[in-house]
């Protein structure tokens, strides 16, 4: 076999052996994206720390002002301890126009010839004092020395032998009988009725047996007219007018009397002066 016989070898591609001695293509590299998730949980926790910062402050502020205000507003001592407390975020109040519920509470508070200890309850209270608030309520707590107080405006009454006896107010009436003195114990019930204070007896006792009513006006005639009657006891001439009176209950060592307060009180002088008797 010639030279010319033999067969050809094909000649190699150019292309393949670009292919074959290019080095390889790296993977591409994922995002990571958890640096971002980071930075933005910091911002959120940040923002977060300002915002209960700043309420903390704004309550600071508030609770003083509302302090301050109460003192002067109900003509209370400089020196008297009011305790304030604002509920739910203030920032967020200050950017609504209401706070949504304050306390106030203060002990040995003077309300004319008595003191007491009060607090207050107020709902849904509008900043600047233009609008309503969905409600606002006081409670009062006399012990047996201020209730004596209280009960020695009226007249004929023995108001030096009241005692807190709960849930009533015992009380001694003295009955002249021709030459002697006859001790009647009286049970007496409070109510409110028509923002009132009403005492009401509901039981009697002469020598620690229980009497009627009857019997007493049998036997002692007109004088037992002290005895078995209702004693009607104002108390708006001590409190502000908006205070309407709701409830009374005797507990064991105070009478706790429940008000309900007008938001007139926010934005009407006269609702803070003192009420009238009829």
């Amino acid at each position: 076999m010639s030279a010319d016989d033999q067969p050809t070898q094909p000649l190699p591609d150019p292309r393949a052996q670009w292919v074959l001695s290019s080095p390889a293509e790296p993977p591409r590299r994922k995002r990571r994206r958890w640096p971002w998730l980071v930075s933005l949980v910091i911002v959120v926790a940040l923002a977060i720390g300002a915002w209960f910062a700043g309420d903390a402050i704004a309550r600071s502020i508030v609770e003083q002002t509302i302090r301050q205000q109460t003192i002067t507003q109900l003509s209370l001592p400089a020196d008297q301890q009011v305790d304030v407390q604002v509920d739910g975020p203030v920032l967020l109040g200050l950017i609504v126009g209401s706070l949504g519920e304050v306390r106030v509470a203060s002990d040995d508070v003077p309300l004319g010839r008595l003191t007491a200890d009060i607090s207050v309850l107020a709902q849904d209270v509008p900043i600047h004092g233009a609008g309503d608030w969905s409600g606002a309520y006081a409670t009062a707590t006399i012990d047996e020395t201020q209730l004596q107080t209280l009960l020695a405006t009226l007249e004929d009454f023995p108001a030096d032998t009241v005692e807190i006896d709960a849930p009533d107010v015992a009380v001694t009436f003295e009955l002249n009988a021709l030459v002697t003195t006859v001790p009647v114990g009286v049970a007496l019930t409070p109510r409110a009725e028509n923002g009132e204070l009403v005492l009401s007896p509901t039981s009697l006792r002469i020598a620690d047996a229980e009497i009627s009513a009857e019997s007493i006006v049998q036997q002692f005639g007109a004088l037992a007219s002290t005895v078995v009657r209702d004693w009607d006891v104002c108390i708006a001439q001590y409190l502000p007018a908006a205070l309407t009176l709701t409830d009374v209950q005797v507990d064991p060592a105070a009478v706790v009397v429940d008000f309900e307060i007008d938001s007139s009180i926010l934005r009407d002088a006269s609702a803070r002066e003192n009420g009238t008797c009829a």
